[in-house]
């Protein structure tokens, strides 16, 4: 607010205005500022895999994006309904890059993200498990608005992380939301889980009141590294 009067003070313009009018100004400036300070605070827990923003989603390629589905995601409104979001697809369309997008679009809105690698975070259970932090390592896990579970199925499932994963669900189950990412489609998951009753209790807390992205098409790096050569070529011809 003191920025604010100080930059008031250094422009004549702001003279011609009443008192509240300027006052008013100020107050804004200084809400302006808290807000930005809060979503810079989420976004730095949120440690999201890419910078990825709601905005620069590329609606154009042909992978089966439903654009209706994302805009509506866009409102939030499945985060404050408890839903979840399953982004399927072959490896390289940008199913992490939206995940990453939408997650940072919920931080914008005042909610908590956070961003997991199903691999590394079974790698992590082992260690604060020996240390006896499990509790506290997993109600971190809970907390977040929006988590984001990369990679599920790439690496295969122990009893002990089944187990862990099931925990995890069921205390965010009709709590919080859950962005789950998988190359494997969904009606695959069950197999993926080791079947039996553990992979159905996974299942009904996660595929239930969800929204499904199932993402077609060519791998998106592929076509990055044609326009970045292309580019290059463009470039070298001009000074060429």
């Amino acid at each position: 607010m003191i920025k604010a009067l100080q930059e008031q003070e250094n422009n004549a313009s702001f003279r011609e205005l009443s008192f509240e009018e300027r006052f008013g100004l100020i107050i804004d400036r200084e809400a302006v500022e808290r807000d930005n300070r809060q979503t810079a605070t989420k976004l730095k827990f949120a440690r999201l895999r890419h910078p990825a923003t709601f905005e620069d989603i590329d609606f154009r390629s042909v992978r089966g994006l439903d654009k209706g589905l994302i805009l509506s995601l866009s409102s939030c409104d499945w985060i404050r309904e408890h839903h979840n979001l399953l982004l399927t697809g072959p490896t390289g369309v940008g199913k992490t890059y939206i995940a990453c997008a939408i997650a940072q679009k919920a931080c914008r809105e005042g909610f908590s993200s956070l961003y997991q690698r199903l691999g590394r975070l079974f790698q992590e259970v082992n260690v604060v498990r020996a240390e006896g932090r499990y509790l506290r390592w997993i109600k971190n896990l809970i907390r977040p608005d929006v988590l984001i579970l990369d990679d599920l199925g790439l690496e295969a499932f122990s009893r002990e992380t089944r187990q862990d994963l099931f925990e995890l669900l069921e205390e965010r189950y009709q709590r919080k939301s859950t962005i789950i990412v998988s190359q494997i489609p969904v009606d695959s998951w069950h197999e993926t889980l080791g079947g039996q009753t553990l992979a159905d209790a996974i299942l009904d807390r996660i595929v239930h009141n969800s929204h499904i992205i199932n993402l077609k098409g060519e791998t998106m790096r592929k076509k990055m590294t044609t326009i970045t050569k292309t580019k290059t070529l463009t470039h070298s011809d001009h000074h060429g």
